[in-house]
């Protein structure tokens, strides 16, 4: 991690009410849809979303799922996503503060989401982290996020290289296959972009 987790909950909390409006690219849209259409969850079921933000993934998966865990560092995104739950009507989701190493979860779950968080953190931190969420035995994990497919020129980075630390497919897909899971599908949306979906 290139900056320390209460240095990227600061830098968060201080943009959490304009964030929704700054995500308007093209590319973040898609993997945002693919995430939600892949979760598919039950109406049974639980889903864990880490790294929820201002709660985007957590609120849209509300209607299907039986209930919804948003977790994050920041403070202040935890509040907005708050704020919009409660707008929304939605009761069977919760938001409250969690790592993907230190999720912070009491409850089994089904699924695991999250849509772009995990490139904060290094390449050995990402295989910590998918190993604590492989430990809380969902049937699913969809990752959304910055995933190279092959080199980037410097200076045509789509995401800032100074704060952010993204891995390469074959990277994830690897660790995500040692610890257990089997990825069913890998979608790339760009050469900096993509989707993966890992079953168990």
């Amino acid at each position: 991690m290139k900056r320390s987790i209460d240095e990227h909950a600061e830098r968060f909390s201080a943009v959490a009410a304009e964030y929704d409006e700054q995500q308007d690219s093209d590319e973040y849209a898609a993997c945002a849809s693919m995430v939600i259409d892949a979760a598919d969850p039950g109406p049974e079921e639980t889903v864990l979303d880490l790294g929820t933000g201002t709660g985007a993934i957590a609120l849209a998966l509300a209607s299907d799922a039986g209930r919804v865990i948003g977790r994050d560092i920041s403070e202040g995104m935890l509040a907005e996503a708050r704020r919009k739950a409660d707008a929304a009507g939605h009761e069977n989701v919760a938001f409250g503060e969690g790592r993907f190493r230190e999720p912070n979860v009491d409850a089994a779950v089904d699924v695991v989401v999250s849509n772009f968080a995990m490139h904060h953190l290094a390449d050995d931190e990402k295989r910590e982290a998918i190993e604590v969420i492989a430990d809380l035995d969902p049937r699913r994990f969809v990752l959304g996020d910055v995933m190279l497919s092959g080199e980037i020129p410097e200076g045509e980075e789509a995401f800032s290289p100074e704060v952010d630390d993204p891995a390469t497919v074959g990277v994830l897909v690897e660790t995500l296959t040692d610890a257990g899971f089997s990825v069913s599908s890998a979608t790339l949306v760009s050469d900096q972009y993509g989707v993966l979906v890992a079953d168990r």
